[in-house]
């Protein structure tokens, strides 16, 4: 995603939202798949922003043969920064769970 009106667009309309401690998810069912990743100047500087957005983007493409098409926008917290891979990663997996957006791979 890359403009404020498509991500608009999934806050207003998203089917399911969940909040995690680290991260919320907006998902909105499509045919096609959109991703966009927001860290608010909450986080910090640049730098933890940037890691933020780097580390959902990394759980993203790990588990993207697991994932149903649709619309997503991740939204980091503070919390994602102190918590290892194996963490975030669970509630990841459980936020998609939750919002009926985690297919079992063939």
């Amino acid at each position: 995603m890359k403009t404020s009106k498509e991500f608009d667009s999934v806050y207003k309309n998203a089917t399911k939202t969940w909040h995690t401690p680290y991260f919320v998810l907006f998902y909105k069912s499509s045919k096609e798949y959109k991703v966009g990743f927001v860290a608010s100047k909450k986080l910090g500087n640049a730098v933890h922003r940037n890691r933020a957005k780097r580390l959902l983007r990394a759980h993203f493409i790990e588990n993207i043969v697991c994932i149903r098409s649709g619309h997503f926008v991740l939204v980091a917290k503070p919390a994602l920064l102190d918590k290892d891979f194996q963490e975030i990663k669970k509630a990841y997996i459980n936020a998609l769970k939750k919002c009926s957006a985690f297919q079992q791979s063939t």
